[in-house]
Parts: structure tokens; C-alpha cells; sequence
């Protein structure tokens, strides 16, 4: 996306500090001021005007993400077309599997968790709806990079890099384009603890009529209980069923 030709600093400002907040699940006042480049009362007059409107809460001496936001990211969630296609089938592949399963969907580079559903033994993760994550340490992100023009995927690791989050990390730009080849080929891609260690995930792209990656599926699976047969064979089959009948639903409804 374009920087803006004349930004808004103190919007950007207020955005930043909207962030941090989130970031540190809770800050106050002192600790705000030490992340931003300007002083405690300007910072109290972003804080006290974003609680008024009840985007912030205040507890004790910190300040939360208020309510307001909840309404604003849900409305922004249900005008993307792809949860409306998928969210029924996400839900039956979790009850099938038994296991946690993700929408994503990229923006700007990064991938953004659309939704998620729980079957009975789905692990418990750091991911949540609307959390932000790098593309090249995930399953989802490498079955959405495996549907996109080599070109636009160099610009989006050229912007955010490919730093290790675990010892599995590919971190060489041809060695990822040789497995983005490889996704593009079988239509599905494989997390071997690339994002969290004791995480494995199976992923799918949804697709356009051009085949062009709109979004992506994934169960995930904590290492120490899945077997070979069903890792490479049974869930790659029940990721790439449920993505080509979500495809079917957006593209053709």
C-alpha cells in the first residue's frame, strides 16, 4: 500500500498508541510514553479521549482496547467475502478433525487470522481473529505466496524479511521459492514447526477464477499426536476438499 502523500500525524499517532496497547495487553501512561516520541500529557490527552469514546477502558493505572473496536472488526470482518464463503465449512472441517482450524487472509504483506474454529482436541496457539503474522514461517502464508506472481512475493519478503521464528525457519529466498513451487504444484502447503516448535499445520489456498491465492485454510496439529498417514495423507485430502468447496461458494454463488 501507498504512503499517503500528507499523513495525519497525530491519527497515526493515536493508531500507534492503539497498538501498543494491544501489544502489551495493557499499558499505562509512563510505559506508553517510553514506546513514542512525545511526552506523558500528550499522551494522556490521546489516552483520555480514546476512553471517552469508549475505544480504551481504564483499569487502575492501564488502559485496555475498549468495546468500540469489537463492533468496528466485526463489520469489517463479515464485508469480506471469503468469510461468508467459508466460515460454515471451516466450522465442519474442525468438528471432522477434531482439530483448530484457521482462516487467513493477506493484507499488505502480512497475513491476517479471519477466523478460527475449535474441534474437541484443538491445541491452544497465540493466534487469534483479526492477529497479524508473517507469511513465510506459516502454512497459510506459503499456500497463498504459492498462488501469487514470484514478483509480488519478492516484494512482500524484501518488505518484512524472513526472520527465524524456530530452528525449521526457511530463511533462504530460493530454498522458499523452491517449496512455493512445490505448494503450487500439489495445491497445498506443509508448516513443519516453521512458526511455533511442537506445531505442524496443513494448509490450502482458496483461489479465484484466475488462480490467484484469496485466502487459505489450515488445521493445526501439535506434533507429538499426529502420525505420517494422516499428516500427508488424510489432512492434506480434507484441507484441499473443504478449500475447493469454499472456492465453489465464492466464486460461482
Amino acid at each position: 500500500m501507498a504512503e499517503p502523500k500528507h499523513p495525519v500525524r497525530t491519527v497515526d499517532r493515536t493508531l500507534e498508541i492503539v497498538e501498543i496497547i494491544q501489544e502489551l495487553d495493557g499499558a499505562g501512561v509512563s510505559e506508553i510514553a517510553d514506546r513514542v516520541d512525545i511526552g506523558k500529557s500528550a499522551v494522556h490527552n490521546h489516552l483520555n479521549t480514546l476512553a471517552n469514546r469508549e475505544y480504551l477502558s481504564k483499569e487502575g493505572d492501564e488502559y485496555h482496547i475498549g468495546l468500540s473496536f469489537l463492533s468496528l472488526g466485526v463489520y469489517a470482518r463479515n464485508r469480506n467475502d471469503i468469510y461468508d464463503a467459508a466460515r460454515l465449512e471451516v466450522d465442519k472441517l474442525a468438528d471432522e478433525t477434531g482439530e483448530l482450524v484457521n482462516l487467513l487472509v493477506e493484507k499488505n504483506g502480512m497475513g491476517v487470522y479471519l477466523y478460527q474454529a475449535k474441534g474437541e482436541n484443538a491445541v491452544e496457539l497465540d493466534t487469534y481473529e483479526g492477529k497479524r503474522v508473517r507469511l513465510h514461517c506459516t502454512g497459510l502464508g506459503k499456500a497463498i505466496l504459492g498462488f501469487r506472481p514470484r514478483e509480488e512475493v519478492a516484494d512482500i519478503l524484501d518488505r518484512y524479511g524472513m526472520p527465524e521464528m524456530t530452528e525449521q525457519t526457511i530463511t533462504d529466498r530460493e530454498d522458499f521459492f523452491d517449496e512455493l513451487d512445490e505448494v503450487r504444484q500439489q495445491k497445498y502447503a506443509i508448516d513443519r514447526e516453521e512458526r511455533l516448535t511442537r506445531l505442524c499445520c496443513v494448509a490450502s489456498p482458496i483461489t479465484d477464477n484466475q488462480d490467484r491465492s484469496i485466502g487459505a485454510i489450515s488445521v493445526a496439529c501439535p506434533l507429538h499426536r499426529i502420525g505420517d498417514d494422516r499428516f500427508y495423507d488424510e489432512l492434506p485430502d480434507a484441507v484441499l476438499g473443504t478449500a475447493n468447496v469454499i472456492e465453489l461458494a465464492h466464486n460461482y454463488s
